[in-house]
């Protein structure tokens, strides 16, 4: 059986957005890293399983119900009726710009465990994707160190994003630690800029990519918002520039990027050449600036063609 499709392991959110100054209502979307990035890839024409603790709640319905909607396969994530799907409330000021209000997580330890995994998906999928979300736990730490490990038995490229929440982590430190004892595992890392800098503790692009060669990363790509998004390979740079788009919510732009990455991945093979590699950096360049013409942090439905 030809092995085709991307997992994404992590925890759904359920994004509360305000709908207006008074910060009374919400409009409730989906969201969440992995989240996104399933949805990105099953948008992208892929096939995507989710793997999650999901609950049994009306919240949880209509995650399931959304991720339904999307397409996006949940029948290797588990259930436990005490659960909560975590809550991300996302308030407006009194300028209209959006910003961070607060985040809930009501069952913390009711992630997912290493013996709910099961090993079939790895064998169905190509890549396997993961990101630092839940690593701060040290349950979920466990089953994302098992999932590796089944990931790698199976022969799945392995696709890394920091999206690093730092008010997750007990300190600093232990997050920069653990992250970066993940990376040396993934044969695809994506950093924001910032990220970069925060997990080397660098303060230029050059003196973090130095840094992070030690790790000998395959496939490293950096990006760098509006200003456009690099890559690494053998210690060679290519970068591309962003494409002007009239951004009216950059949430989930970074998650977009990495939808169409591993999109490119899937479909054209790990690339051997710098013009290659710029291809794939234009696409998921266009993609991630797509995601930011529309509310929500969802990859929007574009043109497949790379």
């Amino acid at each position: 059986m030809e092995k085709t499709g991307v997992i994404s392991l992590g925890e759904a959110f359920v994004d509360f957005i305000s709908m207006d100054q008074t910060n009374t209502k919400y409009q409730r979307l989906l969201g969440g890293a992995t989240v996104n990035l399933a949805v990105g890839i099953r948008r992208l024409g892929l096939p995507a399983y989710y793997l999650c603790k999901l609950g049994s709640d009306e919240i949880s319905q209509f995650v399931e119900q959304e991720l339904e909607k999307e397409r996006v396969d949940t029948s290797f994530s588990v259930h436990a009726a005490s659960k909560k799907i975590c809550g991300v409330y996302v308030h407006l000021n009194e300028i209209g710009e959006r910003y961070f209000h607060s985040y809930i997580n009501l069952t913390p330890d009711e992630v997912l465990s290493d013996n709910e995994l099961r090993r079939e998906v790895f064998e169905r999928a190509k890549i396997f994707y993961i990101g630092s979300g839940t690593l701060f736990h040290e349950q979920a730490k466990r089953t994302t160190k098992t999932a590796l490990k089944y990931a790698k038995d199976a022969g799945n490229i392995i696709a890394f994003d920091a999206n690093l929440r730092l008010k997750r982590w007990e300190s600093e430190d232990h997050c920069r630690q653990t992250v970066s004892s993940f990376l040396k595992h993934a044969d695809i890392v994506k950093l924001a800029e910032d990220e970069l800098h925060f997990l080397t503790e660098t303060d230029s692009l050059e003196a973090g990519i130095a840094q992070l060669s030690k790790l000998k990363i395959p496939y490293l790509f950096i990006t760098m918002g509006s200003k456009g998004a690099c890559a690494v390979i053998d210690g060679q740079q290519v970068f591309a520039p962003a494409p002007a788009v009239h951004a009216i919510d950059t949430t989930g732009a970074g998650d977009a990027f990495m939808s169409a990455l591993l999109y490119c991945f899937h479909e054209k093979g790990m690339p051997a050449k710098l013009s290659q590699i710029k291809e794939y950096l234009q696409y998921a360049n266009k993609i991630g600036a797509a995601a930011t013409t529309e509310i929500g942090s969802l990859t929007v439905n574009v043109d497949k063609k790379i």
